[in-house]
This record gives C-alpha cells, structure tokens and sequence, in this order.
C-alpha cells in the first residue's frame, strides 16, 4: 500500500497558476520479532496436527493451520545436551564434539544467541537450556530462570560406553500416572515470564528474540489429574513394536534393552499407564504454549512475529521395547517442526527433510542478519515454499547405552541408519513409516544402501567419529578420577529444575 500526499505550490516568478506537486511514500515495512518454543522429548505423533485423533495439542493444532508444518523433521541427536549444542552452534555433534550429557555447550563456540546479540538486538532465554552454566557467556542479553546441567558436569555416568551399570529405570516407569512434578510447576512459571516478557517488549523499536525453552513432556511420567481425565487411556494408540515378540533384534538395540533394565517387556497396565500420563504432560506443555500466543495475539505482536515450535528429540513410548529417546527410529529421532507468521505459507504441510541444524538459518534469514550458516542448513521460511524439495538431514548419536556409535541418514523416500562396527538398517519410509521391515539384506535395495552410505561418508567417516567420541568418553572419565568413581557418583534420572537437588541413583 501507498500513501499519496497532496500539496499546491506557487511559484510567483514563473506562472501564477499553482501547480500540482504529487509525492508517493511506501510506507515502513513492520520489524519481524522471533519466538522460538522447544519442548523437551515431544514425539511429533502425540500431536492433532500430525495425525492424532486425540485432542491433544489443540493450541500447536491452531499453530500448525495459520502456518507450515514439517513432515519430516529430526533432531541432530536423539538426546538433550547435544542436541541442544547443536541447535546453538548450527553446527552436527560430531564438529563440535559435545558427545553426551557430559559434553554441555559452554559457550566457546559462536552459537546464533551471540550473533543476534551482537548485532545489537536482544535475545532472551526463558527456561531449559542445558548447556554448563549461566556464568559462561553463552550468548544471550539475559537468561531468565536457566536450567543448566548438574554442577556444570552433567552426567558422566554415560560416558560408560563398554559394558556399562545397568540404569534400574523400571520404577519410574510403572509408577507412571498421577502427580504434581517440580517439572510442571517450572513450565507454568516459564510460560508466566514468557508473558511478562511480551509485555514488557511490546514497544521495542528493534526486533527481538525470544527462545522459551520448556521442559515437558519429559518424564518424570506423571500428571496432574485434570489432565488425565481428558483422555481415555484405553483408546490411546500404541507404538510400532511395543510387544516383545516384534522388538527388533539387532545387537544395537539388544545392547540397550539390556542396560535401561528393558529386557523384560513391562506390563500392559504399566505401559497403557505411561502412556496416558504422556498425553497429558503433553495436553499440560500445549497449555503453557497457549497462554503464551495467546498474549503474543492479545499484544498485537502476533502479525509481525515469526514462531517457530519443535523439540530437542522424540519419546518412544515403548517402541521397541524402549522407553526415552535414544534412537532414530521415527519417534525418537523424528521432531515436530512448525513454522508460522509474516510471509510463511498458512494451512501447509511440506515434505522436504528438515531438521534442528535449519534453525540457525532461519532465525537469521527472519531478521536480515546476513551471517554464515551450515552448508547443510536452509532457512525454513525458503523450505517452506519448497514443499517437495529432494534433501537429505543427518543425525548421530554417541550416548548412554550405545556400544558403538549410530548415524541417521534420510532423503525424501528413505532412511539409512548406519552403525558404526556393525550392520546397517534401511527402511523405505514410503510404504513402510512405521520402519518395521529392513531392506538392508535385500538385494533390490542394495544400490540404493550403497548410495547412502556413501552420501554418509560425504559428512563423516562414522567409525573414525566413533572412536573419536569413546576416546573423549574416555578422557573425562579420567578427569573425574576414573571409572570407579564415576560409577560410585552414580546417576540421575531428571536434571534438577533450579532451586532443586539432584537424586542420585547407582
């Protein structure tokens, strides 16, 4: 739109007739704010927008109608620390070597907080971050209320790679239903400052971002009651392969059933249980999100503000035997991803491979920060209009309870999970989303895994980075007086909300 200005001018020494003077000025295009929303361990099918008939996330629902939602979205790595690191540095684990939840992001390395602050625009943290500590400069104007990992250490019990202690998890597990959690009430008072906020900068000149990091619907597996009575746990679905006689068997997940204390399949009652408390830690997480764009729309600040939602990776609820994160099987590795506001595509789906490395891209390319990113990362604002784009996204994972490391590689059509050490998976994700039969030993598919893991090894040499991993593994385990003393500190099962201590277990 223009705005047409009208005004007579005499000019007494040429003619006395006034003349017409018309002046068009465009008018000054609206700054575009940033909101990035992370959850902690949503799995993406736990969602209306990604198929389920559950009303469980009517407010991502509301989200996911007014912009693009993401398909097939992954996370760098099926667990929070590295995760996380990543989405800071733009950056795939492996090149920046933050391994586990012993390797925090300490804020060495430039991450798009520091390149948006020092930019000279504000860039705020409210709730997870697990990165070292908030005495690092990890990039942000200021961080509100932080969760950082256990004494700047984390968790070096994982790092235990071969022939690991067995985490004794069963109790969490089939303790699963009602409760108040620590967990809960951080994510209310998360959301609490996220509206404040909003109010507080709803006049900035400049453009702001704003990254709400929330941490359910990450066990523990309990709920409020108000919660679960809003969903029949007899009607929810179950996984792919939760029963024993359908677990897959190769050793990678063999090795990790055996050292989560799963090689028991738990009961019906005790998973029904789990599962019902998780749709409503996820009805719980979707309400604080509501609250928050719900004061983004009460402000105004909705028409010029890019949201981005997603999570750090998924949740298995018993897929394969497993409970946690940990794979790259879909609902573990797979993350929702939803894009909305100013100039991004309402009411679409698109199908091109994205993931957690895009994110950096995306933010800078929302704020007209002209700053290298990834040779791997797009901005999901250009994706967005590229719904059937060919691409392929990598993840890894040299975690807790893996004996080697494992690498995802997925296009369009097919994933390629690969281990180092050991035989690799293929799955057509086409005719087969619910990755249950491996064509890896089929031999109609065996240019197709060969291509693959080539266009694997174009990223990484996976076992060169497997070994580089154990070796640092290896290396803090020393630094912290060795692996007797790692195993006698023992292990939690939930960072510690600030404020709380940490329950140990060995």
């Amino acid at each position: 739109m223009f705005f047409l200005f009208l005004f007579f001018r005499r000019d007494l020494s040429l003619t006395p007739i006034s003349t017409l003077v018309l002046i068009a000025i465009k008018p000054m295009k609206k700054k575009t704010n940033f909101l990035l929303i992370l959850s902690d361990e949503h799995q993406k099918y736990v969602s209306g927008c990604y198929g389920n008939a559950q009303n469980v996330t009517p407010s991502l629902d509301a989200l996911a109608a007014r912009g693009t939602r993401f398909s097939r979205a992954y996370t760098t790595c099926p667990i929070c620390v590295p995760a996380r690191a990543s989405l800071a540095t733009g950056k795939y684990v492996h090149e920046i070597g933050n391994w586990d939840n012993a390797f925090p992001y300490d804020g060495s390395e430039r991450s798009w907080h520091h390149e948006v602050r020092d930019a000279g625009l504000t860039v705020d943290l409210i709730g997870k971050l697990h990165f070292r500590s908030e005495e690092d400069d990890n990039g942000f104007s200021q961080e509100h209320q932080p969760l950082h990992v256990v004494n700047g250490i984390g968790d070096p019990f994982g790092c235990l790679r071969q022939d690991p202690p067995v985490r004794f998890r069963r109790e969490g597990i089939n303790s699963a239903g009602e409760g108040d959690t620590t967990y809960q009430q951080y994510d209310v008072r998360n959301a609490d400052k996220a509206i404040d906020w909003l109010d507080e900068h709803r006049e900035d000149e400049q453009p702001w971002t704003l990254f709400l990091s929330l941490v359910c619907p990450h066990p523990p597996y309990k709920v409020k009651r108000e919660y679960l009575d809003l969903f029949d746990p007899d009607k929810l679905p179950r996984p792919p392969q939760w029963k024993k006689e359908n677990w897959p068997t190769h050793p990678h997940y063999e090795y990790m059933r055996k050292y989560f204390d799963a090689t028991e399949q738990h009961t019906n009652d005790q998973i029904k249980n789990l599962i019902h408390a998780y749709y409503g830690l996820t009805r719980f997480l979707d309400d604080q999100i509501g609250r928050v764009l719900q004061q983004l729309e009460a402000l105004g600040l909705d028409e010029n503000t890019r949201i981005i939602y997603s999570t750090d990776h998924g949740e298995c609820l018993s897929a394969r035997g497993l409970f946690g994160k940990f794979t790259h099987y879909e609902e573990s590795g797979g993350v929702p991803m939803i894009l909305a506001g100013p100039d991004v595509p309402e009411g679409s789906v698109c199908d091109t491979p994205v993931s957690l490395l895009d994110v950096h891209a995306t933010i800078y390319d929302s704020l007209g920060l002209d700053l290298p990113i990834h040779r791997n990362a797009q901005s999901l604002i250009e994706l967005a209009r590229q719904p059937e784009r060919q691409r392929s996204v990598f993840g890894e994972y040299h975690a807790l309870n893996s004996e080697n490391g494992s690498f995802l590689l997925t296009d369009n059509r097919f994933k390629l999970i690969y281990h180092a050490n050991q035989s690799p998976q293929l799955f057509d994700l086409s005719s087969d989303p619910d990755e249950i039969n491996d064509l890896s030993e089929n031999i109609k598919y065996k240019d197709t895994l060969d291509s693959m893991i080539v266009c694997l090894r174009e990223i990484c040499d996976p076992e060169a980075i497997d070994a580089q991993a154990k070796a640092d593994q290896k290396a803090l385990i020393n630094r912290f007086g060795g692996e007797a003393e790692v195993r006698e500190r023992g292990f939690f099962e939930n960072s510690p909300v600030p404020g709380e201590s940490p329950k140990f277990k060995s």
